[in-house]
């Protein structure tokens, strides 16, 4: 199935996909501002999702367009802003791994997992999986970005929980390719991106800040903090969404994907806070505060997805 770019969502989403469909991206140096967030956000993704698999309807050329890049970097300026806004002061320095463990369990938030756990009907379920295929289908890919970044001790840790992340070397075992035969085993499109249009903007910002904080070299801390984040708050939902998914009956192969981060990203978190974020601070304890900076908007990001989420099967 070819990927295509998408449906766009305002002005300036559409001046973007304009741009980069014709190839005639000069006109990008008057693009309009964005209608509303979504705008905005959708215009990120689609420069970003040419760094990652690209689209079958725009040329790899455009990749490093400097006049695709100038709007880009205008948005995420203003993405940045708005994510720095949000994000708490950091905790007083301590010891790192206890510091950091406590900031992750005091975090209070809608649990999304525990709804599908527990109540979750098989439609919205079906919901939550086409959502999530956004960045599953690309699972952990823009941490790779910033391996090149780092010192030996931390890139050495960065990919040997990457290692896992792609299957150990079995391609069958790659955790995205994991997510589309469940996808394909549930009769859902396992193809990367088919499910971009229906994606809500809380699921464009999670993605687009991951490829922000990896394509950014001065961000490198905010990606760590943020994966740091990520692993220390999948192993408990990811057994909840599991045995939700039994509950209703889905196939074995979607069940597996999430069973197998159980194990995994259990030990993935002590990995990803001692070893790569603890060390990374020890060498450098001025990327303090981003740590923490990304850490937060992981966890705020994944809230607001959750937040709707839960108001909109309520109603």
């Amino acid at each position: 199935m070819p990927m295509l770019s998408p449906t766009s969502r305002g002005q300036l989403s559409q001046a973007v996909l304009d741009a980069l469909r014709s190839g005639g991206t000069s006109l990008l140096d008057d693009a309009p501002e964005p209608d509303n967030t979504e705008d905005a956000q959708l215009a990120l993704w689609t420069m970003y999702e040419q760094h990652h698999g690209g689209f079958d309807d725009i040329s790899d050329d455009l990749e490093w367009d400097p006049h695709v890049l100038g709007v880009r970097r205008r948005l995420e300026q203003d993405f940045e802003q708005t994510l720095r806004q949000r994000a708490p002061q950091a905790p007083e320095p301590g010891d790192f791994a206890e510091t950091f463990f406590d900031f992750v369990a005091d975090h209070e938030g809608p649990s999304l997992s525990a709804h599908v756990h527990r109540s979750a009907t098989e439609a919205q379920v079906r919901e939550f999986l086409r959502h999530k295929s956004i960045y599953h289908l690309k699972e952990s890919d823009h941490t790779t970005w910033v391996v090149p970044r780092l010192s030996g001790p931390v890139k050495a840790a960065v990919m040997e929980l990457q290692y896992d992340e792609y299957g150990a070397g079995n391609p069958n075992r790659l955790h995205a390719t994991m997510f589309a035969d469940g996808l394909h085993a549930s009769d859902l499109e396992s193809a990367y991106g088919a499910y971009i249009n229906e994606a809500p903007v809380e699921i464009l910002e999670q993605n687009n800040v991951m490829s922000m904080f990896g394509l950014n070299r001065r961000l490198r801390a905010a990606s760590l903090g943020f994966l740091a984040a990520f692993e220390t708050t999948s192993s408990v939902p990811s057994r909840r969404i599991a045995q939700g998914l039994d509950r209703l009956g889905f196939p074995p192969e979607m069940i597996e994907y999430y069973t197998e981060h159980v194990e995994a990203d259990a030990v993935h978190e002590q990995l990803a806070v001692r070893t790569i974020c603890g060390v990374l601070i020890e060498e450098e304890p001025a990327l303090y505060d981003d740590v923490y900076f990304g850490a937060w908007t992981s966890m705020d990001l994944e809230d607001r997805y959750a937040h709707r989420m839960l108001e909109e099967w309520a109603a």
